[in-house]
């Protein structure tokens, strides 16, 4: 008897310990995701906002995450080597990545060319994050500064070897995908500054309803009776399509019940402001009035330079109140979501060299992560919500004054530290290039899972510390 008593022990005390060290092995999977990718941010775009708003750098939300890391952003066949990215000051322009190139990698796990969304080096398509967790039955949407269709929220949902097929992937995005929320800018009848293209789309867009029976029969358009271009409708799927959105007739069989899911179309402020909370519809596409991005390109009159000395377009809803709306129709779905969030024209402005409309565009989308933030606080846990917040690349190569002076004796000399003037004052910087660089971004992670990529870093840069790379994010959030 004892013999036997002995052996059952044993056996207890086997399965005990599989059982502690499963248990411990286990990785918290997240229920939502919430990626937001500030298109063309470096440390130095996180820091010049930082010395404007706080007069100091660290204070950004996300800069107090529990994982921070530096990530790689290089295309297929290119590399990032840290001890040359620090010795060779124009290394980091050498074929840096573009944001299609980078959101493949990071919605697929696997590198690609540049200009290709969501397909491989045979231009056969790849499955993307949504493909994935549409898979499982949770819902998914892209919020963005800029037209939807643009490379970055369209890598999330579509697949095109083109980036600049901007009419064939806004239709794949509406009336293909299973997405649950689109939200960008491109608006038909609207120009760049968020000014009404001519008289008659003012009439089409008071309406509300096709105007072409009137006018005596002419079709709404120029002033002269003509259609718009159709090329204006090419971020909203065409003028067919777009007719189709305004009347509530255009959709799919989002969630596989055998029934049609027509889109709610959006466009005033006021309603993306009145879906912030409260009842949603089920699906929901909002294009704000805007031509191309929400602020970047209104009108400089009476300008000083300064950030937001210029006031915002009031028409337009601002990155947070864009947000909150997804995050809002989103968190429906009992199985969770998968969201990403772009403020897009960081790049757009830092491409331009335009320091003070670059603050402004990181300022807009750091509040939309601390708007991320107390929802989670407040309605989910970091228990069951990841926060991701990174970008797709930098851009300007933006550095201190005086960076790769002939006159620097080393290396760190060659990269110079912004000048921090004090909160309110603009910092002194330089740039470096008028395109894109392969220089480390940085990424912050929060919540269930985010230790994953913890274990990825398995690389060093001697300036930014650990690193991963941007496949990392599609590997990691398609384990889950």
């Amino acid at each position: 008897m004892n013999i036997i008593f002995k052996k059952q022990r044993t056996i207890v005390i086997v399965i005990l310990s599989f059982l502690i060290v499963s248990c411990s092995a286990k990785v918290d999977k997240p229920k939502n995701v919430i990626l937001f990718i500030a298109d063309g941010c470096g440390f130095n775009h996180v820091d010049a906002t930082s010395y404007y708003q706080y007069g100091k750098t660290g204070m950004q939300i996300y800069e107090a995450f529990p994982v921070k890391l530096g990530m790689s952003t290089y295309l297929v066949n290119e590399s990032y080597d840290p001890d040359s990215a620090w010795t060779n000051f124009n290394y980091v322009k050498k074929r840096p990545t573009d944001s299609a190139g980078s959101i493949t990698a990071i919605s697929t796990g696997v590198k690609s060319y540049r200009g290709e969304l969501c397909t491989d080096t045979l231009k056969q398509s790849l499955e993307n994050l949504s493909d994935k967790y549409e898979k499982f039955g949770r819902s998914t949407g892209v919020v963005s500064t800029v037209p939807f269709s643009n490379a970055t929220p369209a890598g999330i949902i579509a697949h095109n070897s083109n980036r600049q097929n901007y009419l064939e992937i806004s239709k794949e995005m509406i009336m293909n995908s299973k997405a649950d929320v689109i939200i960008g800018g491109g608006h038909p009848y609207y120009n760049p500054d968020g000014t009404l293209v001519n008289e008659l789309a003012e009439r089409y867009i008071g309406s509300k309803e096709m105007w072409d029976m009137n006018n005596g029969g002419k079709p709404i358009g120029s002033e002269d009776g003509k259609l718009l271009p159709e090329s204006e409708f090419r971020y909203v799927g065409g003028k067919e399509v777009w007719d189709a959105l305004s009347k509530g007739t255009v959709g799919n069989d989002a969630d596989g019940d055998g029934e049609e899911d027509p889109w709610t179309l959006i466009q005033d402020r006021e309603s993306f402001q009145r879906y912030m909370v409260g009842e949603t519809p089920k699906r929901l596409i909002g294009v704000f009035k805007s031509g191309q991005a929400s602020q970047v390109e209104r009108d400089t009159t009476g300008e000083t330079w300064e950030p937001f000395s210029k006031p915002f377009i009031e028409s337009i809803p601002t990155l947070r109140e864009m947000t909150l709306t997804a995050i809002n129709v989103l968190d429906e779905n009992s199985k969770g979501f998968l969201l990403m969030v772009e403020g897009g024209a960081v790049d757009w402005a830092a491409h331009e060299h335009v320091l003070n409309r670059t603050i402004e565009e990181q300022i807009d989308f750091n509040k939309s992560v601390e708007a991320a933030y107390e929802w989670v606080e407040k309605n989910s846990s970091w228990d069951e919500t990841l926060i991701i917040v990174t970008a797709d690349h930098e851009t300007g190569y933006l550095l201190g004054p005086g960076s790769n002076a002939h006159s620097a004796k080393t290396n760190n000399e060659k990269w110079k530290q912004l000048k921090n003037n004090g909160k309110g004052k603009m910092p002194n910087v330089e740039w470096f290039s008028r395109k894109h660089t392969n220089s480390l971004v940085p990424f912050y992670a929060k919540g269930a899972g985010s230790d994953l990529f913890l274990k990825s870093a398995a690389r060093i840069d001697p300036v930014h510390g650990k690193f991963i790379d941007n496949t990392d994010i599609g590997k990691v959030l398609k384990s889950f």
